[in-house]
């Protein structure tokens, strides 16, 4: 599976979005983002079906890959491109469920986690926190531009680089080995999220 292209996912957060999330995707669509997550697990089943739904749609009319953090029942039902699970859920079950040309993706945070996720057929993972976050602050240790390095040469799963990653930054995660990098405050709380997205796209080339 080829991930999208920039390289760089977007994750929403409507906690942290200063506009309405819906606007705030359309924007960073325009500022040339193409490939977004909708991570809203708060939110009911019904009303995180019709988010994912509208976003699908958006995206669509950029020719954007849409898919969603965690449930896949209504990654199905939204017509999502894939699905971005956490511990205790195999991608390849994942797999098995949704039918077509799935993107399948997984949270890592150590090297037993890669391990399992790479055999288990994820299409990538992703590795956090690289920098210290305003997201989640406290959520475990940093791991640094040196261990990214290393899970990248380690696996031969796509490394998504996630935490705290800024349009300075993200062309270091690139150059470290990472296929991709993740955003989401940076994005959500900015001012201007075209802009912001055309800076990280800028730097990542």
């Amino acid at each position: 599976m080829i991930l999208p292209r920039p390289r760089l996912m977007l994750i929403t957060d409507r906690r942290q979005a200063r506009r309405p999330l819906v606007e705030i995707v359309r924007e960073a669509f325009e500022g040339g983002c193409r490939w977004v997550s909708v991570r809203e697990k708060d939110l009911s089943t019904n009303d995180r079906r019709r988010l994912t739904r509208e976003l699908v749609k958006l995206g669509d009319n950029y020719g954007a890959t849409v898919t969603l953090h965690g449930d896949v029942a209504t990654a199905e039902a939204a017509r999502a491109a894939g699905v971005h699970v956490g511990q205790g859920t195999s991608p390849g079950a994942v797999r098995s469920i949704l039918a077509g040309d799935v993107l399948v993706g997984a949270s890592v945070h150590s090297w037993a986690e890669a391990e399992q996720a790479q055999a288990d057929g994820a299409d990538y993972v992703t590795v956090s926190p690289i920098f210290e976050t305003a997201s989640k602050p406290g959520y475990g240790p940093v791991l640094g531009l040196e261990i990214l390095s290393e899970f990248c040469a380690a696996l031969r799963t796509p490394v998504v680089a996630l935490g705290g990653v800024t349009p300075e930054t993200a062309r270091s995660c690139i150059e470290a080995g990472a296929s991709a990098v993740a955003v989401m405050g940076e994005v959500m709380r900015a001012d201007d999220p075209r802009e912001t997205m055309r800076a990280y796209v800028n730097r990542l080339g």
